[in-house]
């Protein structure tokens, strides 16, 4: 942002400390009435006609912006994506472990990715692959919604789970 001498227009549209508008002044005028109320004069719209400065104390409304920021900052939920790699012929044990898996990862808070890797001649049956991960998608639907529909990247299928909001 600039600040004080760092502004080049010759004329600006001036707003003082209480949002009151004082009109368009040279920027010279305008610098005295701020250092007479001993602010700064800041320049919050540059691309108006003709571009509109404030007074104001610019320490404390840098602090201000920083205070939200950081506090924005600590709202924010980072979501992470965890893998669940299956096979197109996996039998019923292993299904639940990797599905108990995939469970825990959701009530974490996390996204699922689940995919099925085909080796060899397996890629020829595509639908058993599809099987196993819409059978995973309908064990999962109370805990999760499907985000991405099962499908074919290479060699590899995948599905994507994301975690149902308390808040829906």
């Amino acid at each position: 942002m600039n600040v004080n001498e760092k502004i080049r227009a010759r004329e600006v549209r001036l707003i003082d400390s209480n949002g009151d508008q004082l009109g368009v002044k040279s920027r010279q005028e305008a610098l005295e009435i701020a250092q007479t109320r001993n602010l700064d004069l800041v320049l919050v719209a540059p691309n108006a006609k003709p571009p509109v400065c404030r007074i104001m104390d610019f320490g404390k409304f840098r602090f201000e912006q920083q205070k939200k920021e950081k506090e924005a900052r600590k709202n924010q939920k980072i979501i992470n994506v965890k893998e669940v790699r299956l096979s197109p012929g996996i039998e019923e044990h292993d299904f639940n472990t990797k599905l108990k898996n995939a469970r825990k990862f959701l009530e974490k808070g996390d996204k699922v990715k689940v995919s099925i890797r085909f080796r060899g001649r397996a890629i020829t049956h595509k639908e058993l692959g599809q099987k196993v991960l819409v059978r995973m998608a309908e064990e999962c639907k109370e805990l999760s919604t499907v985000e991405q529909r099962p499908k074919m990247e290479g060699r590899s299928m995948f599905l994507m789970l994301a975690p149902v909001n308390e808040k829906q």
